[in-house]
């Protein structure tokens, strides 16, 4: 097995491992170590059905339930336009996504995302990573102190079964500098898809920060552009990166077999500080 950097900020390129087959102890401690280090990682060439997909990503913890209701009860789901493998639709298929946390608007967020190409445009539809230590790391210090103080609201939208096409709203309150579950280190929650206000900043003032902090974050030496390939199997740290698709032509076809392991509740940095000593 060879590990291979992919930019200054973040990912790493794992060969010579074919994830078809089972894992020993010793392979699997590498590839975890290596996702704690590079926050993303990229398989190329693999051909993945649900089952082997699935037996790798529990090296990684607990398998986490599909969050589409197409598939409720699976812990395989299909973003992408057209039909899936499985028959269905798939979710979530066209246009930009802007940086986000998948989850964030739940007491527990995903621990880490695993996407699998399975079929991917001759342009665009491109992953963007980028690091949430990078971002809060080149904010002045000042900054970063007054960050720690504050939680945000991130919520997200989706629609109702109303006939009128009303929408429901999902929402969680977490800290906006939170300290990584297993490195410790501070990294930034927030991003433009899913982060809706900073709690007790006027509108104006909370906006202008969220959009300050997701500069820094969005910084192009902060950021991992993942061009995809068929066969790729990409798995990135959920709380340590955001990450967003580039447009492509609703024409051509992309589809991605995902699946993710369960995180934990996220912990203030500040918090974790003052409660180690």
């Amino acid at each position: 097995m060879e590990i291979r950097r992919l930019s200054a900020a973040l990912g790493a390129e794992v060969s010579g491992v074919d994830l078809r087959e089972p894992l020993g102890a010793a392979d699997v401690q590498t590839i975890y170590q290596a996702w704690l280090e590079h926050q993303v990682l990229v398989f190329h060439d693999q051909q993945l059905d649900p089952a082997q997909q699935l037996r790798f990503t529990a090296h990684f913890g607990e398998l986490q339930l599909s969050y589409s209701p197409i598939r409720n009860g699976t812990e395989v789901n299909y973003i992408g336009n057209g039909i899936a493998p499985d028959g269905k639709p798939g979710a979530r298929g066209d246009g930009i996504f802007d940086f986000h946390q998948d989850g964030v608007y739940r007491e527990v967020p995903t621990k880490v995302t695993f996407l699998h190409g399975l079929a991917v445009p001759s342009v665009g539809g491109n992953t963007l990573f980028a690091s949430t230590y990078g971002a809060y790391d080149a904010l002045p210090a000042d900054l970063r102190a007054r960050c720690e103080a504050l939680e945000v609201v991130h919520t997200y939208y989706k629609t109702g079964g109303a006939t009128d096409g009303s929408k429901h709203v999902d929402t969680y309150v977490h800290p906006l500098v939170i300290a990584h579950p297993e490195t410790g280190r501070p990294l930034l929650m927030c991003d433009r898809e899913m982060s809706d206000s900073i709690v007790g900043l006027p509108p104006e003032q909370s906006r202008a920060l969220l959009d300050q902090l997701c500069a820094s974050m969005e910084r192009k030496e902060n950021v991992y552009e993942h061009v995809w390939r068929v066969g790729d199997l990409v798995l990135w740290d959920n709380l340590a990166t955001a990450h967003a698709r580039s447009d492509f032509d609703p024409a051509e076809r992309r589809m991605m077999q995902r699946t993710s392991v369960k995180g934990t509740k996220p912990v203030a940095y500040r918090t974790q500080l003052t409660s180690a000593h």
